[in-house]
């Protein structure tokens, strides 16, 4: 259980892996102020590290999070961060992939959290929502943006507008999780999922994630064009030499991010 003295998100390095774990379940993992600044920090931690190559977001307790800390909102505190949205992550711009491992409850700001990330890794039982209806308000913190992005459009406008959740197994057959799980194995299976990204040039991750991210919504020719100049910088990287050159060595790649 967490208290003012202990930290309220974890982190763990496992391999080339950050495991950050929202550590508040005495409260659902639900975002606070001190989540949201941890959580930034966390992520900040994860692009810092130039061995570190993907990270992975896990709650504590067997449920991921509910979602804003309403008792904490209404004592005054925000539970986002200047420039980086809700809990320091939605509409924050992390260079490298994040993996959500999700076991019970990803409500609200919890979900947002979830689509924030590149890969979602469900239990079969874990519960995905956004009952932000039911309250009078929207999923402002990426919810009503990205999920009609995430899956087909009149299934993602019922979840906005019902506020009725899915489970983990239903959101495996929207196509919003990567892979679903027992009850308990998601997180490692996310680890298992980050291990085999970090097999790949890290330089090449941040440009996939660069380039999809600019061709959403974009005319192709813009797409293209952005792309183009990404392949410039990749083409001219060290990365692309050794991939090469391991390729034809039949070795693996040692990758320096340069």
């Amino acid at each position: 259980m967490s208290t003012p003295e202990t930290p309220v998100v974890r982190t763990e390095r496992i391999g080339s892996t950050l495991l950050i774990t929202l550590d508040r379940p005495e409260a659902r993992n639900a975002v606070n102020a001190a989540v949201a600044t941890a959580l930034a920090g966390a992520l900040d931690a994860l692009e810092a590290d130039p061995t570190l190559r993907a990270g992975v977001l896990t709650g504590e307790g067997g449920t991921f999070s509910a979602g804003m800390d309403l008792k904490a909102a209404l004592r005054g505190e925000s539970p986002e961060i200047e420039g980086r949205g809700f809990g320091g992550l939605t509409e924050a711009d992390p260079a490298k992939p994040l993996i959500a491992a999700v076991e019970g409850h990803a409500m609200g700001g919890g979900f947002e959290l979830a689509l924030a990330c590149d890969l979602i890794v469900a239990a079969e039982d874990a519960r995905f929502g956004l009952p932000e209806v039911k309250r009078g308000l929207i999923a402002a913190g990426g919810g009503v943006i990205r999920l009609p992005k995430r899956i087909p459009h009149h299934l993602a406008m019922e979840l906005l507008l019902t506020g009725e959740p899915v489970d983990g197994r239903r959101a495996g057959e929207l196509g919003l999780a990567n892979r679903v799980t027992a009850t308990g194995r998601a997180a490692e299976e996310a680890l298992r999922l980050a291990e085999r990204l970090a097999e790949n040039a890290p330089l090449a991750l941040a440009a996939v994630k660069r380039v999809a991210r600019a061709a959403d919504g974009a005319p192709e020719a813009a797409a293209f064009a952005f792309q183009r100049e990404e392949m410039r910088g990749l083409m001219a990287s060290a990365d692309v030499r050794e991939g090469m050159t391991a390729f034809a060595e039949r070795r693996p790649a040692r990758w320096t991010g340069r």
